[in-house]
């Protein structure tokens, strides 16, 4: 009776989570149910550092602190407010990035070749001319190895960062992950992408000592929408506690620059804990997309008996 009872009470935040991660409350979107197919592993395989790390719920942190990070290159930043429906439509964006992540990740190779050229292929109209941090009017593609590469730099940051604070083991530590990401870099045409953790965070250090990353009005209104986007009144005060761990984990100098500070009085760590508890209960500890990529691989495996 009581498991009924916190069911009916838990059921409507279980579909405005899902609904606000993957774009559908019903259904599972169409490339999602097709990771099942494939014809090998993928890139990665079962059990692999970007496996566990993209099928975690640190995710949730990661997400927002990549797109802060990102937000910091007058380039990817351009390129959000020149082309983007990010105010119209946030929850499009946010399923289209999650589907090349997953399909990258959990799908076989060519469904992450596939992936990846129909990314490319929606880049290739998002271009147009940006200051740099220097002062320096520059034209700008989406498809750019050089932009290509700081939207990469910051998203593993990102993601290995919110892992090591709220995240189990890494197969192959750090560096693995690092390591094992960079092959999606490759497949967005970035030359050498960082391979370990330290060449990481000396890349991001690079780009901030080198004056490449700047604030100013048009990070701070970018930073107001991710601050509160328009989620359902259910989520509002679990995205509160993610957001502020997300701006936690970002160096003091890079808050600065997004307008932030560290002031809030939460618990924030603990906090966190709790909210992540909380979502895995509500769509469980495995993605679908991992659930899928599961399926595919025991087919393979029971072919190849």
């Amino acid at each position: 009776m009581m498991s009924q009872v916190l069911e009916r009470m838990v059921s409507p935040m279980r579909t405005r989570l899902i609904e606000t991660l993957s774009g559908h409350s019903k259904q599972l979107p169409t490339w999602l149910v097709r990771l099942e197919d494939g014809e090998d592993e993928g890139l990665f395989g079962e059990n692999s550092a970007a496996w566990v790390v993209h099928s975690s719920m640190p995710t949730l942190v990661a997400g927002v602190r990549a797109l802060l990070l990102q937000a910091l290159h007058p380039g990817a930043l351009a390129g959000v407010r020149d082309h983007s429906r990010y105010q119209e439509d946030p929850l499009g964006r946010l399923a289209g990035t999650i589907q090349w992540i997953h399909t990258v990740t959990f799908g076989s190779t060519s469904q992450a070749i596939a992936g990846t050229r129909m990314v490319q292929a929606m880049h290739e109209r998002v271009r147009g001319e940006y200051t740099d941090g220097r002062g320096v009017t520059r034209s700008y593609s989406a498809n750019d190895p050089e932009l290509a590469r700081w939207v990469h730099i910051a998203f593993t940051d990102a993601f290995l960062t919110a892992h090591e604070h709220w995240g189990r083991s890494i197969p192959g530590g750090a560096d693995g992950y690092v390591a094992e990401w960079a092959k999606a870099a490759e497949l967005m045409n970035v030359s050498d992408p960082p391979r370990s953790a330290a060449a990481l965070r000396a890349a991001i250090d690079d780009a901030t000592d080198k004056g490449e990353l700047r604030g100013g009005p048009e990070v701070s209104e970018i930073v107001r929408f991710i601050r509160r986007p328009p989620l359902s009144r259910a989520l509002r005060a679990s995205y509160r506690v993610v957001f502020c761990a997300a701006v936690s984990t970002l160096q003091p100098r890079h808050r600065e620059m997004l307008g932030l500070s560290q002031r809030d009085r939460l618990p924030i760590h603990t906090a966190t804990k709790l909210v992540l508890s909380g979502a895995e209960y509500l769509i469980g500890p495995r993605s679908a997309a991992e659930l899928a990529a599961r399926r595919r691989l025991v087919r393979l495996q029971e072919a190849w008996q």
